[in-house]
């Protein structure tokens, strides 16, 4: 189920929202998690008992992590911590990344002459790769002693399941929101005032900008590679650029929309990334909850910078391996986690991550960045890798010749418009946020960015919505 689509909009969430309000407060999280898991069995129907049973075993391992009979036996709880991590990401591995894998075992066999192996077809469950970060943050948050272990289940289903974040984030760190479970108290008026513009700003940015933007990027990387101009090449690329970050960070606003709603406040996950002035920034400001996890799991816990430049460069790039890899099982995605882990490295020594203090040199090195992230973009969109060179090869070695007649067709008045107004998001002033001035500005730009976002965005959203313009959001297939 869609956050755009008409039965959510005009029968789930309103319902949710009428039985918030008319419920008492001690029963929002029993509400909460009892929608949440109807949210996903929606769509993910029989895989809905994957996630309950992973819900089953993190529930049980945390509060025994955390008991008193454990306290003093280090080494049984770390044997119980590192258990239960690899009972996560092997469940992760196996439905994530088997077939992935019989098929490079496959092809290895076929160039050594030995035949053809078994190739193994899973479907992905819908979320997999968010909810099982969030039980392994809890589970290491637990086993660090930074929060207790939830002794309610329905407290830990409401964290885990909690559809505003299910199926595609933010990815939300158990110590983030441990005392907002517990804290039930409502502000029904003013969370409503609050939430509704942040969702209907995240419900425009979907449904305005990035489904009328995306039939341009389909158009240009369903093209013949070695027949593409530099014109189709470019196009395709901008408009996925734009395409992704509006469909995310819009997925992002309606998410953190909703939580307020519903009394929770979820963690940002956009701050203008397009306006960064290195990938180092970027990363700062890009999927923000992903950067945030890997930093606090991952990162830090490898020794972070604290073991000198080959170590830090070495764990950048194990950093961004991972992250290519999370977002999905192909070369493709290994290949843009590696570029961006090169280019990180590549700041880091050249000393580009600090901020330049001339104004020249600021622009510069934000366009250069805004290029940089535009190639990574061709190498996560292309259906395989041959794809992304052929389009790369289009867009930095001129091929004389108008846009291919697909793309012409899909780019009319409307969707150029669309294009280059939303491209002005690479020129703001990398401060301005319009998610934080809707949901927390004070003023009258504030009141009239609320005002705007109410009653004129969400109801032309909604009209499109109803007449069946909307799409599945990009970061549903992660």
């Amino acid at each position: 189920m869609s956050f755009a689509s008409p039965i959510f909009l005009w029968l789930f969430m309103p319902v949710t929202l009428t039985a918030y309000w008319l419920l008492p407060g001690r029963w929002r999280n029993a509400l909460v998690a009892a929608v949440s898991l109807v949210f996903y069995t929606w769509g993910a129907g029989a895989y809905t008992g994957l996630l309950l049973s992973a819900i089953a075993v993190n529930y049980a391992v945390g509060i025994a992590i955390d008991s008193d009979r454990l306290r003093e036996r280090s080494r049984l709880r770390l044997y119980l911590l590192i258990t239960t991590v690899l009972w996560n990401l092997t469940i992760l591995a196996v439905w994530k990344y088997a077939g992935f894998a019989s098929h490079q075992i496959d092809a290895l066999s076929s160039a050594l002459g030995l035949g053809h192996t078994p190739i193994i077809n899973l479907a992905l469950p819908i979320g997999i790769s968010f909810y099982t970060f969030h039980h392994l943050s809890y589970v290491v948050d637990v086993y660090r002693r930074s929060r207790p272990a939830q002794k309610s289940p329905v407290q830990f289903v409401t964290y885990i399941a909690m559809f505003p974040q299910l199926v595609a984030g933010p990815i939300v760190r158990y110590h983030e929101i441990s005392e907002q479970l517990a804290d039930t108290r409502r502000r029904k008026l003013d969370d409503l005032a609050v939430g509704f513009p942040r969702f209907a700003l995240g419900l425009a940015k979907k449904v305005i900008v990035a489904d009328s933007i995306a039939p341009i990027a389909d158009a240009a990387f369903a093209h013949p590679g070695g027949q593409m101009t530099t014109a189709t090449a470019w196009l395709g690329a901008l408009a996925y650029t734009i395409q992704i970050y509006f469909d995310f960070s819009g997925y992002s606003d309606m998410a953190i929309g909703l939580g307020v709603m519903l009394g929770f406040r979820l963690p940002d996950n956009f701050d203008r990334p397009y306006s960064a002035y290195s990938i180092t920034d970027f990363w700062r400001r890009w999927h923000m909850s992903l950067s945030r996890w890997f930093r606090d799991y991952v990162y830090i816990p490898l020794g972070g910078n604290r073991g000198g430049r080959l170590a830090t460069y070495r764990n950048l790039c194990i950093i961004f391996v991972l992250c290519g890899f999370w977002h999905g099982a192909d070369w493709t995605f290994l290949t843009w986690g590696l570029y961006h882990g090169a280019l990180l490295v590549f700041e880091r020594a050249a000393g580009f991550d600090r901020m330049p203090g001339n104004v020249i040199v600021l622009v510069a090195r934000r366009a250069a960045t805004f290029l940089l992230v535009v190639v990574g973009w061709v190498f996560f969109r292309a259906e395989n890798m041959t794809e992304a060179v052929h389009m790369l090869g289009a867009m930095f070695s001129w091929q004389p010749g108008a846009p291919d007649e697909f793309v012409v067709f899909a780019l009319d008045h409307q969707r150029s418009l669309v294009l280059v107004l939303a491209l002005t998001v690479v020129l703001l002033p990398s401060s301005f946020s319009l998610g934080r001035l809707v949901e927390s500005g004070r003023g009258p730009a504030a009141k009239a960015a609320r005002a705007v976002m109410t009653w004129v965005a969400a109801p032309y959203a909604g009209v499109l919505v109803a007449a069946g313009t909307f799409s599945p959001f990009l970061y549903y297939q992660f």
